[in-house]
């Protein structure tokens, strides 16, 4: 069964639109979100690749999304939507941001599994990315993967990640200890990957 929640036009001619790109855009998580977030990680497909160990209930959902709000100064969290829909299908974050050095990490999940291996993780990225380095100020971007979860290790690589190092044992994911490789893109390194993406995907001059 699906359950895709949507902000057409028709229904809700005031769409929220934070970031603009090519077939997704970003905006703030809203309370209506909330069924779809928890169907998503409460799945174990999703869930193996998070930190989330617990079953999650709505409640658990709308406590998060209000602690969120009362944290924006370290925890950024958008939807991701498609453009065609205004489906939400999945969730991107900056977190543990430190204004002082300009430093963050990111973290994402794909609540749509028919839309995986499709790029839509990799374009949402992009736009966190410009917003951290040219809004934000930021000047380095952590993230991590387990060693099993080659689909998000592409989507950092494509992104301008570049590998820093391997924390060893890490995790206890489905049935083993994993490690956890870890993952960093700076801002002078990520500028001239997004003026290309830009000109190729946004048809911006």
């Amino acid at each position: 069964m699906k359950h895709h929640v949507k902000y057409n036009r028709k229904n809700n001619p005031f769409r929220i639109v934070f970031r603009m790109g090519r077939r997704i855009y970003l905006r703030p998580i809203l309370m209506d979100d909330i069924p779809f977030i928890t169907m998503s990680i409460n799945d174990h497909e999703i869930t193996q690749f998070l930190m989330i160990d617990k079953p999650q209930t709505p409640q658990d959902e709308e406590k998060w999304l209000k602690k969120l709000s009362e944290n924006s100064d370290t925890d950024i969290v958008f939807a991701i939507i498609l453009v065609d829909t205004d489906e939400i299908i999945g969730v991107m974050g900056l977190h543990h941001i430190d204004h002082v050095s300009g430093i963050a990490s990111t973290g994402a999940f794909i609540g749509r599994k028919d839309l995986w291996n499709k790029g839509y993780g990799t374009e949402a990225k992009m736009l966190v990315l410009e917003y951290a380095f040219n809004t934000l100020g930021l000047r380095r971007i952590e993230s991590s993967v387990y060693d099993f979860n080659t689909r998000s290790a592409a989507c950092l690589k494509k992104c301008g990640y570049f590998a820093e190092g391997i924390r060893k044992a890490r995790k206890w994911r489905n049935g083993r200890f994993v490690d956890e490789h870890m993952f960093v893109i700076f801002r002078d390194n990520f500028l001239p990957l997004w003026e290309k993406y830009r000109k190729k995907f946004l048809k911006q001059k």
